[in-house]
């Protein structure tokens, strides 16, 4: 099982910014941290703006933040909404479905990874800035309130 890019970029700009919570924290800046696209990574901000896990702030000053509590971002809940309705086999097109067993272990299997998912929130991942900085050999840059990069 693989998840999407999609799930992934939302998994990560989530991390960096509950890691950074101090500051409203650029688009530009959390692809440039990972190495990712901008271009796709604004998709995935423009989606998790629109279900309320991210406040954007427009303007010369704007950014982007979390929209609620680390502790309050199910990874259960955000998987399903990025991945939308995920199957791990396309077992509605296959001539043997009404009687293969695989689709229900399979139903069986997701239901489980799901479940352990649903045990944890974004505030189980969070790491500290200056951890986060480490990780990435980033220069450990002191900001003044209000700051933004």
């Amino acid at each position: 099982m693989k998840l999407t890019r999609f799930t992934d970029y939302a998994m990560r700009t989530l991390m960096h910014l509950a890691a950074h919570q101090d500051r409203l924290c650029s688009i530009a800046e959390v692809a440039q941290t990972y190495g990712i696209s901008q271009n796709h990574l604004m998709k995935v901000v423009n989606d998790l703006v629109r279900a309320g896990y991210i406040e954007g702030i427009r303007g010369r000053s704007g950014g982007i933040r979390l929209g609620k509590p680390a502790s309050e971002i199910n990874l259960g809940i955000l998987v399903r909404h990025t991945e939308g309705g995920f199957e791990l086999a396309d077992c509605g097109n296959c001539v043997i479905s009404p009687r293969c067993r695989l689709t229900g272990i399979l139903k069986e299997a997701l239901s489980a990874f799901l479940t352990v998912l649903d045990q944890y929130t974004l505030a189980d991942l969070t790491v500290r800035p200056r951890d986060f900085e480490e990780i990435f050999g980033l220069p450990q840059i002191t900001r003044r309130s209000g700051d933004c990069t």
